[in-house]
């Protein structure tokens, strides 16, 4: 198989934040040996509910399955396989519940990115967020699953009233809720921007324009991710903060 080489940099990070007890936030970058890139990052839900088990457990049962995953020639073969890998941790987080009472209602967000040559698959279930940036632009890869995006793409609410809308925490979906799962799943063309991960602690906390600013300076990987928790903790910091980033460095 000709294969096209991804050459890159990356970091992650979680931080608990300024307000919260524990730090719920989960994320990773992997690279296997077919020379693939995964980014993956979990927001538990559920507080005491062990939210932080979930999120764990998430990106634990991903990212052993991808240090094994076999290339796949199209695009259909790597959907399937995202689709059985969230489908498993659906079912571990589901029945981890019915084994231990004290952690019903758990659950987490789950989004992630698998970079397989000029190829970028993203799947998502919940509200965190994937963005692709490439010099002073910046775009947003994923649909939020919350009850006030639903009501934004429906037309009930303006996009101004969607900031500030009392329930504009509640998800519409989640890993671990249900013993089924269905999941949005996203494929474009990777141009060798850079990739962001990240939960709803970073970007509640910083617009566009700053996430744009950040990735586009000179500073290594490692130094971003850490100004990516300087900055949302700079301005308040209410929630926990989790971010993986990729920066490419040069295909062959």
């Amino acid at each position: 198989m000709n294969r096209y080489s991804i050459h890159g940099t990356y970091a992650y990070r979680t931080d608990r934040g300024k307000v919260r007890k524990d730090d719920e936030d989960r994320s990773l970058v992997l690279m296997n040996a077919a020379g693939e890139v995964l980014l993956v990052v979990a927001d538990g839900m559920g507080g005491a509910n062990k939210g932080d088990v979930a999120s764990k457990m998430a990106v634990d049962i991903i990212a052993s399955l991808f240090k094994n995953k076999k290339p796949h020639l199209f695009a259909r073969g790597d959907r399937t396989w995202l689709r059985k890998a969230y489908r498993k941790a659906n079912r571990a987080i589901y029945a981890y519940q019915d084994a231990h009472p004290e952690a019903k209602g758990m659950g987490t967000t789950l989004v992630a990115a698998l970079l397989s040559g000029k190829r970028l698959l993203v799947a998502n279930v919940g509200d965190s967020r994937a963005y692709a940036i490439k010099g002073r632009e910046g775009r947003q890869l994923t649909a939020d699953q919350t009850y006030v995006n639903f009501l934004l793409r429906a037309g009930k609410i303006r996009p101004e009233e969607a900031l500030t809308h009392p329930d504009r925490h509640v998800l519409m979906n989640a890993l671990g809720i249900y013993p089924s799962l269905s999941l949005d799943l996203y494929s474009y063309r990777y141009e060798g921007e850079s990739l962001l991960l990240c939960s709803d602690g970073l970007y509640n906390q910083l617009p566009l324009s700053s996430i744009v600013a950040i990735a586009s300076t000179d500073e290594r990987a490692d130094q971003k991710a850490l100004a990516y928790v300087y900055e949302a903790n700079g301005t308040g910091g209410s929630d926990n903060i989790a971010v993986a980033y990729w920066e490419a460095l040069g295909n062959d």
